[in-house]
């Protein structure tokens, strides 16, 4: 029997989530001081540098940018895929009883932003950018629900993280459906070619997670060239990876925990730091009334924790789920809130959306906005109720 790690799924991503989002909260600060700074015009021809290598038949010189954005943060969907899949094995999403609840609230939640993003922006050149409202920023939302510490059940910190890797996979699945454009067949099918390899691998026991890893880098580079983001490659990977319902550590499991820590404490904030340098100015604060920023800031603030609450609400009293232990309405709706953390995804649909720079600068500040204010709302909410309940 292999060693033993001890990795207990969700306190580990409890944990290094909530250090995450605190570490995010400091590079996007950063992020802003230095692009309003006399350094910002450096470090922009530093992310826009380019470098690697390039042949007639291999084409591998990106910028650093492009570097972070589809190379590093192919790893932070490769994690994402590993925690999806995990949870449907053996965790909070292997039962119809245990998933209902943050399937519903996650279905909700990306279903109600969208619409209302849809109502901001119909007809607008903007339309393209119905995804953004839709993600939930795992690390940040942890991070907030930790500072509440003991004052929030426990379930419903499970129960939030759950809900998070749900709209991962709904955010996956509208950028492979909805933002790939250009399709190349033939490197599709190469792509289709190693991923049927690596689930030959799976399906004969090989267990040593090498033999997964070098062809996930070459899924990469075919998935990359495709034309369908070269991220999603992370999450086919991540499906293959073998995995078990019992205790003995699985590679999927090992693989999880050796990526944990990167992931959250580099790759993360790498993003973080690379993608929020936005100049700050006049400008941005009027753009905050245009239809794109008021599709997202309401989408994020309104729309998620309608959806989370009423599809909660709604399979409650169809009797195919309870609410989390120790929780009642008052509790989902504020969890609701802080699912309105939009940040890493968002921000990242918001770069495969708009070709336009403009479009995407007033997209992000939108996210950082709503990001803010969902968090600092959802504290407070949480926090006052719970002051109540204790009276």
């Amino acid at each position: 029997m292999s060693k033993l790690i001890n990795l207990r799924p969700f306190k580990e991503f409890l944990a290094s989530g909530q250090i995450g989002g605190i570490l995010l909260l400091f590079c996007v600060s950063i992020s802003l001081l230095v692009a309003n700074s006399n350094w910002g015009d450096g470090f922009e021809s530093f992310l826009n540098f380019e470098w690697g290598y390039q042949s007639n038949h291999v084409q591998l010189r990106y910028s650093n940018l492009l570097w972070i954005n589809d190379g590093l943060m192919t790893i932070f969907f490769l994690l994402v895929g590993l925690e999806i899949k995990r949870e449907l094995i053996e965790g909070e999403l292997s039962t119809f009883k245990k998933a209902a609840m943050p399937v519903f609230a996650a279905v909700g939640g990306m279903l109600f932003p969208a619409f209302l993003f849809f109502c901001f922006n119909f007809n607008e050149p903007s339309s393209a950018g119905w995804g953004i409202p839709m993600a939930t920023d795992i690390a940040f939302a942890l991070a907030v629900i930790s500072l509440l510490g003991k004052r929030v059940p426990a379930s419903l910190k499970i129960f939030l993280a759950a809900l998070a890797i749900v709209d991962d996979l709904g955010a996956i699945l509208v950028i492979a459906v909805f933002y790939t454009k250009n399709i190349q067949l033939n490197y599709l099918a190469y792509a289709g070619i190693v991923f049927l390899f690596l689930m030959i691998l799976n399906y004969r026991g090989v267990k040593n997670l090498t033999f997964y890893v070098l062809p996930g880098i070459l899924l990469w580079y075919f998935v990359h060239h495709s034309g369908i983001h070269a991220t999603i490659a992370g999450v086919f990977l991540a499906f293959t990876i073998p995995t078990n319902p019992v205790k003995e550590t699985s590679p999927l499991e090992k693989l999880e925990h050796f990526l944990l820590k990167p992931v959250n404490f580099l790759i993360m904030p790498l993003f973080a730091l690379t993608n929020t340098n936005i100049s700050l100015n006049a400008g941005l604060l009027e753009d905050l009334t245009s239809p794109l920023s008021l599709g997202i800031i309401t989408g994020l603030l309104f729309g998620k924790p309608m959806g989370v609450f009423l599809f909660s609400w709604i399979s409650v009293k169809l009797g195919w789920c309870t609410l989390p232990s120790q929780s009642n309405w008052k509790h989902l709706f504020g969890l609701g809130i802080l699912a309105g953390i939009g940040f890493t995804m968002s921000i990242f649909i918001a770069l495969l959306s708009f070709d336009k720079p403009a479009f995407q600068t007033e997209a992000k500040f939108a996210v950082l906005v709503a990001s803010l204010m969902a968090g600092l709302i959802g504290y407070k909410f949480l926090k006052i109720i719970n002051k109540k309940l204790e009276a």
